[in-house]
């Protein structure tokens, strides 16, 4: 049996990469076999791994749920396309996140922030040169269709308080904290454990400067509520924010929430 995109295909003997292209994709102008570029002579054997590519082309909602399905398995992609993630803030955290979730295939994102894309923001958080001036629900929505066309992307261009978080997070599986802004770290922390008891939180708090990343730890503070970060770093003590100690919090907190989302508690 050969898998051929992710699918499994019958194996003849003498089949070469060409009878899979007339068989399966004629239009496929990149040949991988076992991961290496190959031409359409190129001989298979039983239990070969193909891909067959039309360069350009976009996959089909089935063809990207086949892929992830692959590597994660089916009960896994299954609980994972179900999901609603909330994220509050996108600079170097929200974004970072976003773009992990999107990669794995997260249902349904819900995104909130008011501030517009600087130049200063493109260090380390996921925007673009060319997407200055722009809101950043705006850019980071247009960046998250290009990777994973198939997630719903909802955005929301307000300042949050309280009043809002509830109401535009109440359906949320997974709510990330994602400010710079210390009070409205607390803001939501609070909103959370005194209003929306039945959302998975995770948060964050110390990642600044140049310490090394295994500082960088998420904590369970009660059930379904965590804290991402070296717990006492921050700008004005350590200096400035560097995009690799803040991608190591940002991950952290997406893994954290696919951990809640997959019912795996951290002891």
């Amino acid at each position: 049996m050969l898998t051929v995109n992710e699918r499994p295909y019958p194996f003849r003997e003498g089949m070469r990469m060409g009878d899979l292209v007339d068989e399966i994709k004629p239009q496929a102008d990149v040949l991988l076999l076992n991961g290496m570029v190959v031409s359409r002579d190129a001989l298979l054997q039983d239990g070969d791994i193909c891909s067959l590519i039309h360069t350009g082309e976009i996959p089909s909602a089935l063809e990207m749920e086949q892929a992830l399905v692959a590597r994660h398995s089916a009960g896994v992609q299954e609980k994972l396309r179900k999901a609603t993630v909330g994220i509050m803030g996108l600079g170097g955290l929200g974004s970072a996140a976003a773009v992990s979730l999107v990669k794995v295939g997260i249902g349904r994102l819900i995104l909130a922030d008011h501030d517009v894309v600087v130049l200063s923001n493109i260090h380390r958080q996921h925007y673009c040169i060319d997407q200055i001036g722009l809101r950043k629900t705006k850019a980071l929505k247009n960046t998250l269709v290009h990777i994973n066309p198939f997630v719903a992307v909802e955005t929301r261009d307000v300042k949050l308080d309280s009043r809002l978080i509830r109401e535009i997070f109440a359906g949320v599986d997974v709510l990330l904290e994602c400010f710079d802004n210390p009070a409205m770290k607390a803001v939501a922390l609070r909103t959370v454990l005194n209003h929306m008891p039945q959302v998975g939180y995770v948060g964050a708090s110390g990642l600044a400067g140049f310490g090394t990343g295994n500082t960088i730890q998420t904590r369970k503070i009660r059930p379904g509520v965590y804290i991402v970060g070296d717990d006492e770093s921050d700008v004005r003590t350590a200096g400035s924010l560097l995009a690799p100690r803040v991608g190591i919090a940002a991950h952290h907190q997406a893994n954290q929430a696919v951990r809640i989302l997959l019912g795996i508690d951290e002891a």
